[in-house]
């Protein structure tokens, strides 16, 4: 019974975290499934991308470089001024 739960419980938290995933939006690097490759970045290292939303607004987001040198976009933060 124990197991049961258990996997339950790691099949739940697996599925709110692909759930809680930064989605890209117009303007990310990543934005309509580009397929972007970092030549020289090192694997697990992190940068910044930040561009206007057009509305005003500075849309500042954090990238992941996975093994394959691939990206990730792990974080976003939108600023409140206009």
């Amino acid at each position: 019974m124990k197991t049961i739960i258990s996997a339950a419980l790691i099949s739940l938290a697996a599925g709110s975290a692909a759930f809680a995933s930064v989605q890209p939006i117009p303007g990310s690097i990543t934005y309509d499934n580009a397929n972007v490759q970092l030549e020289k970045a090192p694997a697990g290292s992190t940068f910044f991308h930040t561009f206007s939303d057009g509305s005003g607004r500075d849309v500042n987001e954090v990238y992941k470089v996975n093994a394959d040198k691939s990206v990730t976009l792990v974080n976003r933060t939108v600023s409140n001024a206009s």
